[in-house]
This record gives C-alpha cells, structure tokens and sequence, in this order.
C-alpha cells in the first residue's frame, strides 16, 4: 500500500491558499493511500527561533480546521511532529552522512532566506552566515517522510527540490547500510494560483489572505475590495479579465457559463467589477459555509483527542522504523 506523509508548520490562520494548496488533496489522497499528517511545529522554530508563543496555540486551531476540512483521523494518521522523538533520532542519524553542498545549493533555502532578508546574494560565503535550524532543516524534512517509509510526497513545485534532496539521503544511507528506506516520489500537486486581496500571493505575512474561519460578511468585505484590472478606472472603462487578480479566483470556483459571461462583460464594460466579484463571492461563502459549521461543532478536547491518537499510531510506526535503522547502522536497538 502507498503511504503518503506532508505536514504543515502552526504558523497562524490557515487561508483558502491551504485549502487549495494542500488540504483539498489531502482530503482525497487519505481514500487511496496510509496518511501520516503532522504538525510541523519544530520546523516552525527554523525562522522564527526566538517567538514562539503561539505555536501551541496555532497549533490546536490548525488542527481544528483540518479536521473541519474534511481530514479523517479513523483514516489517516494526524500527529504532532516534537511527540514522535524518533524524528530527531533520525534527523541527526541522516545528518551525520548528508554533505553540507547538498544544504547550501537547495534552491528553496536560499529563497525562504532571501524573503526572511537574511541572505543577500548566492554567495557560499552568505550561506554559511544561516542557523543550521535553517539551513538543514531540509534534513530534517527527510527525516518526517523516511521515518514513515513514504512512497510518495505532495508538493508544489516550489518544494520539489527537497524531495529529491530525501531521495539523495535515502540512497546514500541505503548504499552505506542496507536497503532500509524506499526513495519516495514527488507527488507534484496542481496548485491553482490563490492571489490575496492586493493581487500578490495570499500569505498571512502581507496581510491579504481570505482565512478560512472568516465569517462570511469577512470573506464579502475583503474580496469586494480586491484588487481588479487597473484599466478600470471608471464603470464604463473596458477592462482584460487575464490581468485582472481577482479573475484568478474566478477560474477556481465559478462556472464556465459564468467565466464566460464576465469574460465578456469585463471586456465590453456590461457590468461594473464589484457587480463581477460578487459572482465568485458567493461561491467562496458556499464552500466555507459547511466548513465553518464542522469547525464551530468541534471543541479543544476533540482536538486535543484526536492528536493523542495520532501521536501513538505515529510513534509505533517510527518506533519500528528507528529499530531497524539502529540495526543496520550497528548500534544498540533496544
């Protein structure tokens, strides 16, 4: 049977970019395959080391949406990644035979670095100036999925280089010690472009994100502000749908009658950009409407529960994991 393993740091509100992103695939992905998702909340240290005050926090609501969502803890795993110890073990077990190269040459680092400021160029020199948390946090990474023996991993495009940095990891330790791990595949998942209010990505950080525990007069106001094409100065100025931010979310979650019909009004001017955004609102509010509802039936305990579960269901698997790597590599396994 496959086995699928992601996780998701409890860094704030989830958003509809989550949704889309991630969430809406796990759901599906936990029918056909062994799911193990976690709270990354180690991995939440690597930038921001020095606040984490609201990691507990975060992370209980995280969770609460998952679950609102549509994730099912009867048919997937769902766990918190600091109450599984093994993955530490095994992070510093693959560390000792990962080459540094290999960390300083990840293009996702350096990126997250440079959107952080805390790196100013592609110079070696520059890299070497990171936390290790940061720069061998793909390391870690590697460790969340061998640890369960993943077959495959969903990610975006953005995030492929890390899975193949856990393929290189895998294959050197199975050259080193025995075959214990399979090389897992890059599930790319097709991640609709979610554009925020102001057109740019939607992140939490720019303060232009849809969440999904808005409540609907939220979700209203905030997307009847959005930014549109700005050719469309006034009513009757003609506008283009393809440079318009908000026609984005139009193409996920309208009709083709209805992309159509404002694909044409915008162009001819026959409806006004609020009167067009309105169309694509009701939908937003009618996908949420069900997953505010499982949220708001949902308490702290059932949460709290279903973590527990998880957690146990987690450490048996990495426990046995963590059994035969100790085995391979020659040291005590009990």
């Amino acid at each position: 049977m496959s086995v699928i393993v992601s996780g998701m740091r409890p860094t704030g509100r989830l958003h509809l970019g989550h949704l889309h992103g991630a969430l809406r695939n796990w759901a599906r992905l936990q029918q056909e395959a062994r799911c193990f998702f976690f709270v990354a909340d180690w991995h939440a240290l690597t930038t921001d080391p020095e606040h984490t005050d609201k990691i507990a926090a975060s992370m209980l609501d995280m969770v609460a949406d998952w679950l609102a969502v549509g994730l099912d803890p009867e048919k997937a795993v769902i766990f918190v990644q600091s109450a599984v110890k093994e993955h530490a073990e095994l992070h510093l077990l693959l560390s000792m035979i990962t080459p540094t190269p290999w960390l300083s040459r990840n293009p996702t680092v350096k990126e997250q670095a440079r959107d952080l400021g805390l790196l100013g160029s592609e110079d070696d020199a520059e890299v070497m100036k990171l936390n290790y948390g940061l720069l061998g946090y793909p390391v870690l990474q590697s460790a969340d999925v061998l640890l369960y023996k993943a077959t495959g991993v969903p990610v975006g495009v953005d995030q492929a280089p890390h899975i193949e940095l856990t393929r290189e990891i895998a294959r050197r330790f199975n050259n080193f010690y025995g075959d214990v791990f399979p090389e897992p595949d890059t599930i790319l998942t097709e991640v609709p472009k979610v554009p925020g209010t102001d057109g740019r990505k939607m992140s939490k950080s720019y303060n232009n994100a849809v969440y999904l525990s808005d409540a609907p007069q939220d979700v209203d106001a905030k997307l009847s502000r959005m930014m549109t094409d700005p050719r469309r100065v006034r009513r009757t100025d003609a506008g283009e749908p393809n440079d318009c931010p908000a026609f984005n979310l139009h193409r996920i979650y309208c009709t083709p009658d209805e992309i159509d019909y404002v694909t044409t009004n915008c162009r001819t001017a026959g409806i006004g950009c609020l009167d067009c955004k309105k169309i694509m609102i009701k939908h937003v509010i009618a996908e949420l409407t069900p997953i505010h509802e499982r949220r708001a039936s949902l308490r702290a305990d059932d949460v709290t529960a279903v973590l527990e579960q998880g957690n146990l269901q987690a450490r048996a698997a990495a426990a046995a994991t963590m059994r035969e790597v100790r085995g391979a590599i020659g040291l005590p396994v009990g």
